[in-house]
C-alpha cells in the first residue's frame, strides 16, 4: 500500500498511475480534490485500491488526520512517496522575498518532514513492521543553478532528511531513498524554455519523458525489505549537471 503526495498533477500524477498499474493500492494526497479525482479517473484501477484524502501537508493537524485515515482504511503503509512541491520563483539572493522562502520551505522541507514522521510512526508499529520512504529530490540538492536559493535550500533539506531517516529507520526495517531527476518534458507537450546557465547565458536543455522517473520509482519500490536504493539520479544524457557550475 502506497501514499503519494502531490498526486493531482505532474510527477505525482504519473507516479500514482504507474503504481496503480503495477498492482499497488494508493492513497492520493494533494490540496485540490478535483485534481486527485481526475488522477483516479485516469487509472484503470478498481475503486477499492484508491483512497483520496485532500490534505495540506504543511499543516500538522491535517497530516495527522491523513495518516489516521490510512490506518483505518488500509491498516498499514508500505511506501510513502514524498513528492509535493510549490511554485518556485527564481531570483538572486537579495531579491528573494520572505513569503516565497516560507512557501517553498514549508511545502518541500516541512511537508516532507511531517509526512515522513507520520509514516515512520505508522511503519514502526505495524505488523509486519517496516516500510519504505522515497523522497523526490533534485540535482539542486547537490549543485545549484543560478537564482535558485530557495529551491536549492529546500532540496538540501530533503537530502538531509533522507539521510537522517535512513539512519533512524535501520532498527525498525524502515528504508529511505531519494530520486534526483533532471529536466522532465512538460506534460502539455510544450517545449521547455531555455535555462539560465552559470555564465549568464540562456540555453536549451535536453529533457526526458516522465516515464524515466516512474521507472526509477518502481525500481526502488520493488526492492525487497532488506535492500535499499539510497540515491538515484536520473538525467537527460546531455543535461548540464556534472560540472555545470
Amino acid at each position: 500500500m502506497a501514499l503519494v503526495t502531490g498526486a493531482g498533477s505532474g510527477i505525482g500524477r504519473a507516479s500514482t498511475l504507474a503504481l496503480l498499474a503495477h498492482g499497488w493500492s494508493v492513497v492520493l494526497v494533494g490540496r485540490r480534490k478535483a485534481a486527485l479525482e481526475e488522477t483516479a479517473e485516469l487509472s484503470a484501477a478498481p475503486p477499492a485500491r484508491i483512497l483520496i484524502v485532500p490534505t495540506d501537508i504543511r499543516n500538522p493537524d491535517e497530516v495527522d488526520t491523513l495518516f489516521d485515515a490510512v490506518r483505518h482504511h488500509f491498516g498499514r503503509l508500505d511506501l510513502l512517496f514524498n513528492n509535493a512541491g510549490a511554485p518556485t520563483p527564481r531570483h538572486p539572493v537579495p531579491d528573494v522575498s520572505l513569503d516565497d522562502w516560507s512557501l517553498v520551505m514549508e511545502t518541500v522541507a516541512t511537508g516532507t518532514f511531517l509526512c515522513a514522521r507520520a509514516a515512520f510512526r505508522l511503519m514502526r508499529h505495524q505488523r509486519p513492521g517496516g516500510g519504505r520512504i522515497i523522497n523526490n529530490g533534485a540535482p539542486s540538492a547537490y549543485t545549484p543553478r543560478p537564482n535558485s536559493a530557495v529551491y536549492t535550500a529546500a532540496k538540501h533539506a530533503v537530502l538531509g532528511l533522507t539521510r537522517a531517516i535512513s539512519l533512524d529507520g535501520r532498527p525498525h526495517g524502515i528504508t529511505c531513498g531519494q530520486i534526483d531527476v533532471g529536466n522532465v518534458e512538460p506534460p502539455d507537450g510544450r517545449p521547455q524554455p531555455p535555462a539560465l546557465q552559470a555564465d549568464g547565458t540562456l540555453a536549451a536543455e535536453d529533457t526526458i519523458p516522465v516515464e524515466r522517473f516512474t521507472e526509477a520509482l518502481l525500481l526502488m519500490a520493488s526492492m525487497p525489505p532488506d535492500t535499499t536504493v539510497q540515491f538515484l539520479t536520473v538525467l537527460p544524457a546531455g543535461m548540464p549537471f556534472i560540472g555545470r557550475g
